[in-house]
C-alpha cells in the first residue's frame, strides 16, 4: 500500500528544492529541474545548439547545460573538442574545422588545393568519430559572376565527394545572407545553392538552410522549404531582425516553420543559432528548444 504523503513532507521537499537553487548561483529554478524538462521534449525534433552562440560558457558547461535541458547535440565543434563532447554523451551534429573561412571558399580555384587537403583529412576524422555532417562555405564574390562561382564550386567539391560517399559523410554548404551579416557572400540564395547541389549530383552534398539568413535575403521560408527540402540537410534558427531570441519579439513564427520542416520527413538536426540578448541566457535556450519542440 502506497504511503500517504503528509503536508509536512511536501513542504519539506519544496524547501529542499529551493535550497538547492540558492546553493547554485546563476542557475534559474527551471535550469535545475532536469527531469521535468526532459519529459517536456516530445522526441519529434532532434535539437542542437551552435557552440559559438554560447561561448561565454566553457564547452564542459555547455554540455552540462544541454543535458539539463534534455537534448544531446552541439553544432560547429571540431576534432580537438570531440573528446569533451563524448565525455558527456553529446553528439557533434555539424562538424567544422576543414574550412579556411567564410570568405575564402570553394568558388575560388586558388583555395582548392588547401580545401581538398583539409576536407580529405576531416572527412576521415568525422567518419572515424561516428559523426556525419561537415560544414563548408562558398566564399565571397569579389566581383565574380555567380555562374562562374557556381561552376568553380562544383568542380572543387566533386574532387572530395566520392570520399564523402565512401565514408558516409555529408558535406553541407551554409546559406548565409549577404545583405546584413556577410556582405558579398556568394551562396546567399536558395536557388543558387540548389543548382550547386544538382551540379555536384550527390546525396552527400546538401545545403545548410539557415532560417535567419534566408528570411533576410529572400523570405518565403516555408514555401522554399516545401519546394526544396530534398536539398536541405540541416537547419539553423535565429530571430529576425537582430539574430537574437526566437520569441515574440521578432517577425518569424517558428512553430509553423518547424512543423513545415517536419512534414517534409526531415529527421536530422535543427540547431539554435541565435545570440542570446536576455539576462538569463540559459532560459533563452530552454525556451527556444521548447518553442521548436513541435
Amino acid at each position: 500500500m502506497k504511503k500517504q504523503t503528509t503536508r509536512r513532507e511536501v513542504f519539506k521537499n519544496i524547501m529542499l528544492g529551493s535550497a538547492a537553487v540558492v546553493a547554485a548561483p546563476g542557475l534559474s529554478i527551471a535550469a535545475c529541474n532536469e527531469t521535468e524538462n526532459k519529459d517536456m521534449l516530445k522526441g519529434n525534433i532532434k535539437h542542437s545548439v551552435c557552440r559559438w552562440t554560447y561561448n561565454f560558457l566553457s564547452l564542459d558547461e555547455l554540455c552540462k547545460t544541454v543535458k539539463d535541458i534534455g537534448f544531446a547535440a552541439i553544432d560547429l565543434v571540431g576534432p580537438k573538442d570531440w573528446d569533451t563532447l563524448k565525455k558527456y554523451g553529446i553528439f557533434s551534429s555539424m562538424c567544422n574545422g576543414a574550412e579556411i573561412s567564410l570568405t575564402e571558399g570553394w568558388n575560388d580555384k586558388q583555395y582548392h588545393p588547401t580545401l581538398i587537403k583539409n576536407y580529405t583529412e576531416h572527412i576521415d576524422l568525422v567518419s572515424k568519430a561516428g559523426y556525419k555532417n561537415l560544414i563548408c562555405f562558398s566564399g565571397s564574390r569579389r566581383g565574380m559572376d555567380d555562374q562562374v562561382g557556381l561552376k568553380t564550386c562544383a568542380e572543387g567539391l566533386k574532387q572530395i565527394i566520392s570520399l564523402a560517399e565512401k565514408k558516409g559523410v555529408v558535406i553541407q554548404m551554409e546559406l548565409l545572407n549577404s545583405k546584413v551579416d556577410h556582405k558579398d557572400y556568394m551562396c546567399d540564395h536558395s536557388a543558387w545553392g540548389v543548382e550547386l547541389c544538382k551540379q555536384v549530383g550527390s546525396e552527400n552534398f546538401k545545403l545548410l538552410y539557415d532560417i535567419y539568413h534566408m528570411q533576410i535575403d529572400e523570405g518565403d521560408v516555408i514555401r522554399t522549404i516545401q519546394n526544396n527540402y530534398q536539398y536541405f540537410g540541416h537547419y539553423h534558427t535565429g530571430g529576425v531582425p537582430g539574430r537574437h531570441e526566437i520569441d515574440e519579439s521578432q517577425e518569424l513564427y517558428y512553430p509553423a516553420i518547424i512543423k513545415a520542416i517536419k512534414a517534409t520527413g526531415f529527421s536530422d538536426y535543427l540547431a539554435q543559432e541565435f545570440i542570446p540578448a536576455k539576462e538569463d541566457k540559459i532560459a533563452s535556450l530552454r525556451d527556444a528548444v521548447k518553442l521548436c519542440d513541435i
